[in-house]
């Protein structure tokens, strides 16, 4: 579709320590014993997308991240691994491989989405539209618990935090105001301007936004360049567009203080009834592009732009893995209801030797060359490759990673065992998190703890 693709995959995330580490960024974080990454790219490729950008915070985890895409997607992707420096945000790392971008439509995709939904449809949305931006909305997902309990359970509350307010026009295919979470806590403020332009205007809190744009090349680099503090495209970028869509020439070009109230008054409404006819005409094709005139009908250089969006259906999958809540969810997600999200990559080898007596329920996942003594139970659970675990043991709900050794006795509820880990005999776990090559001694009972090496 000559759509150049960006891939944001992030490096080492403060919210998943200690399930990364240096030598497991981010991206390479399994999902049913698949790199998180690996469902993006699968989708892209899915709608033929596939010259790519992969932005990775960090020179070492992008040559991880490298190393694994070259191994596994050799012939069938054609991508460009870019570093960045950790921590400049989203919009930041744009900026710092913006001389990589030619095409005249980018499109963005955070490398944490576990999506089903084609990333060609909002490619094909933006084009039709001829936006500036199109951004992915979808419905906010069901969550787990927070704290206590069982992650497996579906906790239907949303969390406070994780909603937009979201503006579209009567046709739903234009965006006219959005607000983030952190906004919203104290105030939802709407400028008079555009309710008054505007007449009807739908707010939605039940969407959210992906972390998918597609952007048109020439408006995204002005941005980038004219506001040099902006950090986030969803906290600064997009707002930002959504905000200065409706600025035309005449509102550029205000009458100057110190003339007389009567002449600004004038000016005002003028103002008021150019937008109105934007609006009036927003859903065609030529929105905003007919209005390059002025409103006393004389030409302007300066055209206004259009930001659109692209709802996927309610019945979607969409998640970003950005919390270890949500990395139990779509482990659980995949393994369950989402599981044709698993892709040729997730094919498991060879069958995991397993004890007499032991059983291993629905919605599992085991990994090749893993091995399970006598009477063990797995239920609703992902275990890793080379594993070894002994008699007697109980997993449910939980995610073990690979090469994770647990002894005779151990009960693991709710938790995350990253890779290399060790388990003595009769420990038990409840709702924690263990870092990767951690030792848990015998007899242990930890809950909702997080353990982990110290750093050097």
């Amino acid at each position: 579709m000559d759509f150049q693709v960006v891939v944001l995959a992030g490096g080492n995330s403060k919210n998943l320590t200690p399930l990364v580490s240096k030598e497991l960024p981010k991206p390479l974080l399994p999902v049913a014993n698949c790199p998180v990454l690996n469902y993006v790219l699968h989708q892209l490729e899915q709608s033929n997308l596939k010259d790519l950008i992969v932005v990775v915070e960090g020179e070492d985890a992008a040559l991880l991240v490298g190393a694994w895409i070259s191994g596994t997607f050799i012939d069938r992707l054609h991508v460009e691994i870019a570093a960045v420096p950790e921590d400049i945000g989203t919009a930041g790392a744009l900026r710092a491989i913006s001389h990589h971008l030619t095409a005249k439509d980018i499109l963005v995709v955070s490398g944490d989405l576990v999506s089903d939904v084609p990333p060609g449809a909002l490619a094909a949305t933006h084009r039709r539209h001829d936006a500036a931006v199109t951004t992915m909305l979808c419905s906010i997902p069901v969550s787990g618990p927070l704290e206590s309990g069982s992650s497996g359970g579906k906790d239907k509350a949303k969390k406070l935090g994780r909603y937009n307010i979201i503006g579209l026009d009567p046709s739903k295919q234009f965006l006219l105001h959005i607000a983030t979470g952190a906004e919203i806590e104290k105030d939802a403020r709407i400028s008079k301007r555009i309710l008054h332009a505007v007449g009807q205007m739908e707010m939605r809190s039940d969407l959210m936004d992906a972390h998918m744009y597609a952007f048109k090349r020439s408006v995204l680099q002005e941005v980038l360049d004219v506001k040099d503090t902006f950090q986030s495209l969803k906290e600064d970028v997009l707002p930002y567009l959504v905000r200065s869509q409706l600025k035309s020439e005449a509102l550029l070009n205000r009458t100057p203080q110190g003339e007389e109230n009567s002449n600004e008054k004038v000016s005002s409404q003028n103002n008021q009834a150019f937008i109105s006819r934007i609006l009036a005409n927003a859903s065609t094709p030529s929105f905003h592009g007919i209005y390059s005139e002025n409103p006393d009908g004389s030409s302007s250089t300066r055209k206004t732009h259009k930001c659109c969006v692209y709802i996927a259906s309610s019945s979607s999958y969409c998640v970003r893995l950005n919390s270890i809540q949500a990395f139990m969810d779509i482990n659980r997600d995949v393994t369950g209801d989402a599981d044709h999200l698993l892709s040729p990559n997730n094919i498991i080898g060879p069958s995991p030797k397993l004890g007499t007596k032991t059983t291993v329920g629905p919605n599992c996942r085991l990994g090749e060359g893993s091995e399970m003594g006598d009477k063990c139970q797995v239920k609703r659970s992902i275990i890793g490759r080379h594993c070894r675990i002994g008699s007697h043991v109980k997993v449910v709900n939980s995610v073990v990673m690979n090469h994770v050794t647990i002894g005779d006795g151990c009960i693991i509820q709710g938790s995350v065992i990253c890779s290399n880990v060790q388990l003595q005999e009769r420990v038990e776990l409840k709702d924690c998190q263990v870092g990767a090559g951690f030792v848990v001694t015998a007899g242990s009972e930890y809950k909702a703890e997080s353990l982990a090496k110290k750093e050097k």
